[in-house]
C-alpha cells in the first residue's frame, strides 16, 4: 500500500511548534515523523511516559508540568503552540480485554478506561488549550474511536472503551465552546483514526476490514487536519475526513 507523502500542512502559520502526546505509541511516531518531514513547524516536541518531562495521566501533576515546559520553551523562541495531537489510547492489555457482554464488566477496567480515554485527554485540553495562540489557526486533536459514537452503535459489547471513548467526545465539544470565547481561530476536535495495525486495535481487526499502517492513518488525519475551517471545532471526524455522529 502507498503512503501519501507528508502534508504540507499550509493552513498553519510557520515558525510555530507541534506537540504529539503518545510519542512513543505507533501512532504517535508516525505522527511524529510526518509534523517533522513537512518542514512546517520549528520544533516537532515529543511527550509520554518515556519522555522528559514525562507525562502520566495517573499523575495529573505531570501533566501540568509539561504544560509549563512547553510554554517556557515556545517563550523562550518567540514560537506559538499551533498544533496539539493526543495520540493515547487504551483498549486491552495483559490483564483485560474488552467486554462481550454485562457479564464481564469489571470496575477496575473501567476506571483504567475512563482514565487513559476520558479523565487524561480532559486534563491534556485543561492544561495545554491555553497555549494556543488567540490569533491564527491552531488545533487541539485528540484520537477518539467511531465505537464512540451512541449513534452508530449497532453490535453492543465493549462497554468501558465505548463509553470512555463517547464522554471524550463530550469534553472536545465543551471545549471547543470555551475556546472559541477567546480565541475564535482555535479548533478542538476528536478524530477516529481508522482501525491501525498497531497493538491497541490490530489484535481485533476482523477480515475485511480497512486495516492501515500508522504511516498511512496518520498521513490521512493530518490532511483531515490541514483542512479544518473554525466552523469545525467541536466535531469528531474520521481519517478520511467525513463527520461521524455522536
Amino acid at each position: 500500500m502507498s503512503i501519501p507523502p507528508a502534508p504540507k500542512l499550509q493552513s498553519f502559520d510557520a515558525a510555530s511548534i507541534a506537540i504529539v502526546i503518545g510519542a512513543t505509541g505507533g501512532i504517535g511516531r508516525a505522527f511524529v515523523k510526518h509534523l517533522r518531514d513537512c518542514g512546517r513547524f520549528d520544533g516537532v516536541i515529543e511527550l509520554s511516559r518515556s519522555t522528559q518531562p514525562a507525562i502520566d495521566f495517573a499523575d495529573p501533576g505531570s501533566i501540568e508540568n509539561a504544560a509549563a515546559f512547553v510554554r517556557d520553551k515556545a517563550s523562550a523562541k518567540k514560537q506559538s503552540v499551533r498544533l496539539i495531537i493526543d495520540a493515547t489510547g487504551y483498549l486491552h492489555d495483559e490483564v483485560f480485554q474488552p467486554e462481550k457482554s454485562l457479564r464481564q464488566i469489571d470496575a477496575d477496567y473501567m476506571a483504567k478506561s475512563f482514565l487513559i480515554n476520558a479523565i487524561g485527554p480532559a486534563l491534556l485540553m485543561k492544561h495545554f488549550t491555553p497555549l494556543l495562540p488567540r490569533d491564527g489557526k491552531s488545533v487541539f486533536a485528540t484520537l477518539s474511536a467511531k465505537v464512540g459514537s451512541i449513534g452508530d452503535n449497532r453490535m453492543g459489547g465493549w462497554y468501558g472503551y465505548r463509553a470512555a471513548k463517547a464522554a471524550l467526545n463530550q469534553l472536545v465539544k465543551c471545549t471547543a465552546i470555551e475556546l472559541a470565547r477567546s480565541k475564535r481561530n482555535a479548533i478542538c476536535i476528536a478524530l477516529h483514526p481508522g482501525t491501525v495495525d498497531t497493538g491497541l486495535s490490530g489484535p481485533f481487526a476482523k477480515s475485511g476490514l480497512n486495516v492501515q499502517s500508522p504511516d498511512l492513518a496518520t498521513a490521512n488525519m493530518l490532511m483531515v487536519i490541514d483542512g479544518l475551517q473554525p466552523s469545525q471545532s467541536g466535531g469528531f471526524f474520521a481519517y478520511d475526513g467525513s463527520e461521524l455522529p455522536w
